[in-house]
């Protein structure tokens, strides 16, 4: 059976994540008109991921009134065409993957990566059987790479937990960050990530206390990023909150720490995960699970910070 091009509109979405296309029926080549019947499309893509923007190419069809048929609903589905346009960064290298559905973002996870460079990170994402993927790759020199349209849902968040919500990569963006998990952060690499933040959160009206770490939706599975990431720092910035250092009270008596840290969003079915997820981020630590008159007093400055 001959093959067609999924519809143009999709092409060129999809050409900025690096993949090119083609559907096995007539059926297939039809357009979709709603996003939930255009995730099913892209589930079901099977395409070649190509190394580069710059080798990547429309197919071209012969069948002249295919091309007029999807001219045709490109103009009823601009709608759907513009806001795959808009979660694109032109300004970015595109690198590519071909692990991805699609959703509106609601929130950031910051990662780090785990690897010993950038470029070991691009390949990781382009293997099929890795399962594994985000839509920006910070570098350690600060450069910014965009691998997903920021409506695509990327595999980035894995098992996880916040709040009432158990699938984050349906409404998160995902950013990992270059750093192995033992060295600090550099400064141009928290630099060009502050950058990207406000970007973000702008765009898309994230709130500020929905930008966390893959540690704090999966203290069970997770420890990134690591101690030495600058979590005051970003909140300084609008991302995320953070204590305030010179109004800790002792909590009332019937204070419940780990209950606090629950209606905070973290998920508390493994206690001694949790509270080391917190000291992590907090209190610059994750030596043990027991919690210090300090460490009870940060929780409750926070618990009235996000209630």
């Amino acid at each position: 059976m001959r093959n067609f091009p999924i519809p143009i509109f999709l092409i060129i979405a999809l050409l900025s994540s690096g993949i090119v296309v083609s559907c096995g029926s007539k059926k297939h080549a039809q357009t979709r008109s709603s996003i939930n019947d255009l995730r099913y499309q892209v589930d079901s893509l099977r395409g070649l991921l190509l190394e580069s923007k710059s080798t990547n190419a429309i197919l071209k069809t012969e069948n002249r009134e295919l091309k007029k048929e999807q001219r045709a609903h490109l103009e009823k589905d601009q709608d759907l065409y513009s806001l795959l346009e808009d979660g694109m960064e032109k300004e970015y290298p595109w690198t590519g993957t071909q692990h991805f559905d699609l959703r509106k973002p609601n929130f950031v996870i910051i990662h780090h990566t785990a690897q010993n460079s950038t470029e070991q990170t691009i390949r990781t994402f382009k293997i099929a059987h890795t399962k594994v993927s985000a839509h920006y790759i910070i570098s350690r020199n600060g450069e910014i790479f965009q691998v997903l349209n920021d409506y695509f849902r990327a595999w980035h968040a894995g098992i996880g937990k916040w709040g009432n919500i158990q699938d984050l990569n349906s409404s998160s963006l995902g950013i990992e960050l270059d750093n192995n998990g033992k060295e600090p952060f550099s400064d141009a690499q928290i630099q060009a990530l502050l950058g990207l933040l406000a970007e973000l959160k702008s765009k898309y009206k994230i709130p500020q206390t929905n930008f966390l770490g893959h540690g704090d939706i999966a203290p069970g599975r997770k420890h990134d990023p690591s101690v030495l990431f600058p979590w005051k720092r970003l909140a300084e910035h609008g991302f995320g909150l953070w204590y305030n250092e010179d109004y800790l009270l002792s909590p009332p008596t019937h204070f419940d720490p780990l209950e606090a840290l629950r209606l905070i969003g973290y998920d508390i079915s493994n206690p001694r995960a949790t509270i080391r997820a917190f000291k992590r981020k907090f209190m610059g630590e994750e030596v043990d699970e027991d919690l210090t008159e300090k460490d009870i007093q940060v929780i409750y400055n926070l618990y009235k910070r996000y209630l």
